[in-house]
């Protein structure tokens, strides 16, 4: 058995470790703001079905971790990822009873508040002229939801994850 559980957490990390990879792989300039929020889409939902496993201080580690690959404010990501799991944790139990279309409009209010806390702090620091259009990798995330979840309820199933 515990091999298992530690297989699974081989395959969840390395999850995160991709996820890392796709938020900061280069993309053309005119689609740097249609990102998704991978670490945050992959976090939101191994705290959904992990929430013994994938908590606080994961996202507090992985949001470190981006900030040190960004190179932005040390914490700021940090903060960002802690306060979407908070919240999808203390919702945890009304989501994973949602249609997958409500599940998709809880991430974009989710993901959404995570942005304008991000969209404050870039006001706050002076590092850019923030902008609305900082909600669109919001958007776009919570239109992947139902492709992350589908994809990662496979790998679950296959690796019969608890």
């Amino acid at each position: 058995m515990a091999y298992t559980n530690s297989r699974n957490s081989c395959i969840v990390w390395l999850n995160f470790v991709i996820g890392l990879l796709l938020s900061v792989s280069p993309l053309p300039q005119f689609m740097e703001i249609l990102r998704p929020l991978w670490l945050a889409l992959l976090l939101a939902f191994w705290s959904l079905i992990m929430p013994h496993t994938v908590g606080l201080i994961t996202a507090m580690c992985l949001g470190l971790a981006e900030d040190i690959l960004y190179g932005t404010l040390l914490g700021q990501n940090a903060l960002l990822l802690t306060i979407a799991i908070f919240l999808m944790q203390s919702l945890q139990q009304r989501l994973r009873m949602f249609f997958m279309w409500q599940q998709c409009l809880m991430i974009l209010v989710i993901f959404g508040l995570m942005q304008l806390v991000q969209f404050w702090l870039s006001a706050l620091t002076g590092n850019r002229q923030p902008t609305l259009a900082l909600m669109l990798p919001a958007l776009i995330s919570a239109l992947l939801w139902p492709c992350i979840s589908f994809s990662l309820r496979g790998l679950r199933r296959r690796y019969k994850f608890n």
